[in-house]
């Protein structure tokens, strides 16, 4: 019986959301394996972090936001901004190692290794929605409101995503052929995460380095989790194009390269 036309590319995704959603389920479960708290962790972890910044940078150095700044409580300021970097550096650092982690399915099966990073973003972000619920809870709490903005973050993770698993990819490709690539990228996203406004405001940056801020799409997400997080302020519809054009070019690039790169993975892993 002469087969659907489509019908090969239909299974194909199926199948490989099957797949997507096992690799993610097992991740997520391997990481609170033999934890009698297990995925509560995914919330006790932020709130002792939320406590910890509330007592350092509030109670003992007594931290001050500019007053143009949509919130003058320091902590939740900086929590804000946290979130999206923590998913960001989670997706990336945890891609660069998955395909050697995953050695022994890509060299024995037909398996379609671009999967892997994308399953790393997904568990990553069950985390950051624990997370993401914990700040929503607390900003209720605190501003006795919530901005009807929250209704954009799920736009600000997706782009994101993009945005990770194609630097993901970048990453996760090279250390199959380079060893050291895992390590050279630990010493890069110490230094990304410094030239990201998280701790400090982008007023607080000099005149001559801003124009890294405009280099770096996560200044652009820390900034709009901010804004949608404690502020009724519409987002900047300018810098969210510019976001997605560099998340969606950055997806594709990352894409072109690891399919490039995939040809030896088989044999050099």
């Amino acid at each position: 019986m002469p087969s659907i036309p489509g019908q090969h590319f239909f299974r194909n995704l199926i199948e490989r959301r099957t797949l997507l959603y096992q690799l993610v389920i097992r991740d997520f479960q391997q990481r609170f394996i033999g934890s009698a708290a297990g995925w509560l962790w995914g919330l006790i972890h932020p709130l002792v972090l939320l406590a910890s910044w509330t007592y350092v940078f509030q109670v003992c150095l007594r931290m001050r936001l500019p007053a143009t700044e949509v919130t003058q409580n320091y902590a939740i300021w900086m929590f804000c901004g946290f979130l999206p970097w923590l998913l960001f550096q989670e997706t990336v650092s945890r891609s660069s190692t998955s395909l050697v982690e995953h050695s022994n399915l890509i060299t024995k099966t037909v398996f379609p290794a671009e999967v892997v990073p994308i399953s790393v973003f997904f568990s990553a972000l069950i985390g950051h929605l624990m997370g993401l619920a914990l700040m929503i809870t607390v900003i209720g709490i605190w501003l006795g409101h919530l901005s009807p903005m929250v209704l954009m973050l799920p736009v600000y993770m997706a782009l994101v995503g993009l945005f990770a698993v194609g630097v993901g990819w970048v990453f996760a490709s090279l250390q199959v052929y380079l060893r050291d690539t895992a390590q050279v990228l630990v010493v890069l996203l110490t230094f990304w995460f410094w030239m990201t406004p998280i701790m400090i405001s982008e007023g607080q940056v000099p005149p001559s380095y801003r124009f890294l801020l405009r280099l770096n799409p996560m200044a652009f997400v820390v900034g709009a989790y901010r804004e949608s997080l404690l502020s009724n302020n519409l987002p900047d519809w300018r810098q969210l194009v510019t976001l997605a054009l560099a998340s969606g070019a950055t997806f594709v690039a990352g894409g072109l390269f690891f399919r490039h790169l995939k040809r030896g993975f088989a044999d050099v892993l």
